[in-house]
C-alpha cells in the first residue's frame, strides 16, 4: 500500500536539544528536510543558521520552525 506523505504540520515534530539530535550538522539536516516539506528554499536559512553561535542557530530554527516544531532542552 502506498500512503500519501503527510506534511510537517501533522507529524507532531519534537526535537530533544539534550541529546545527539541537539548536534548543530544535525539540526541543519533537521532544516533542510522541513524546508523540502514545507516547500522553502532552505539556503537562505542555513546561511543565517551558520552566521553565529549556536544560541543563534537556535533562534532562527525557532523563527522559522517554532509554529511547527517543539524544541525541548
Amino acid at each position: 500500500m502506498i500512503k500519501s506523505k503527510e506534511i510537517l504540520e501533522n507529524r507532531g515534530v519534537e526535537v530533544d536539544l539534550n541529546g545527539p539530535e541537539g548536534n548543530a550538522f544535525v539540526l541543519m539536516g533537521y532544516v533542510k528536510g522541513w524546508c523540502r516539506d514545507l516547500g522553502k528554499e532552505s539556503q537562505p536559512i542555513l546561511e543565517e543558521m551558520q552566521s553565529g553561535n549556536y544560541e543563534h542557530l537556535l533562534d532562527v530554527m525557532e523563527r522559522e520552525f517554532g509554529d511547527v516544531v517543539t524544541f525541548y532542552r
